[in-house]
């Protein structure tokens, strides 16, 4: 995830009580190793994290290193954070318990070269290949932009494109017009999947405990956010 959200959005009461997820198709594991496009490390981990462990292996596209995520750090350095945060996703992964190839693209942190991207990703699928990215309208420049990119590239190549949102759980509500619902899977994930991305999720140290006692080195993702990833299921629009 990149960059900090405003204000504690959507309560994660709403989504757990909300029936119609219960009626979703349930997503079947893929039969090879799918392709991840991450544009910030730990975006694949919150959006897919669970299925990735049952799937158990992977291919990572690490677009950006999450440099800007503390643009206003008066503790670390850009290039300290791009190092602090690799490091993290290789923790997180193996905490994931899973075999995964990392590829790191090194993109600019808020500033994805959308076509180069889409090139880069087309080289490493094949038709029939599942790629999942971030949702195309996610909200965040970074996370539709790789979404964006990630479609070109299946389209150029006939690989599966499904899609994984993450700041969309804290804007939209139950039942949000703008997002296509009727799309959506559900990834049901068992106590010990459960657990893994718990592991996973608290690998990344950066983003969920503050760097210092400055405004600019806050939490990117506080108890209200990281809720809406501890669920006993993952959702990606197919």
């Amino acid at each position: 995830m990149g960059g900090l959200l405003t204000g504690t959005g959507t309560d994660e009461s709403l989504w757990r009580s909300w029936p119609t997820i219960a009626t979703w198709p349930e997503l079947p594991l893929p039969t090879a190793a799918p392709l991840v496009v991450a544009p910030h490390p730990d975006d694949e981990v919150l959006g897919v994290g669970g299925l990735l462990n049952l799937a158990g292996a992977a291919e990572v596209v690490a677009v950006t290193d999450g440099e800007a995520s503390h643009p206003d750090s008066a503790v670390h350095r850009l290039e300290d954070l791009a190092s602090i945060r690799r490091a993290e996703t290789a923790e997180a992964l193996l905490r994931l318990g899973l075999r995964a190839d990392v590829h790191r693209l090194g993109h600019p942190d808020g500033d994805i070269d959308e076509d180069a991207l889409a090139a880069q990703l087309a080289e490493r699928l094949t038709a029939g290949r599942w790629c999942l990215a971030t949702w195309a309208s996610d909200g965040h420049p970074d996370h539709e932009a790789a979404g964006r990119a990630a479609a070109a590239a299946c389209r150029a190549t006939n690989a599966v494109l499904l899609e994984y949102p993450i700041w969309a759980w804290h804007w939209a509500e139950p039942g949000d017009a703008r997002v296509p619902w009727h799309r959506a899977h559900r990834v049901d994930l068992p106590g010990e999947a459960q657990a893994a991305k718990a592991r996973a999720v608290a690998a990344f140290r950066s983003q969920i405990a503050a760097l210092g006692p400055g405004p600019g080195d806050g939490p990117v993702l506080p108890p209200s956010v990281l809720a809406k990833f501890a669920r006993p299921y993952e959702v990606v629009f197919a």
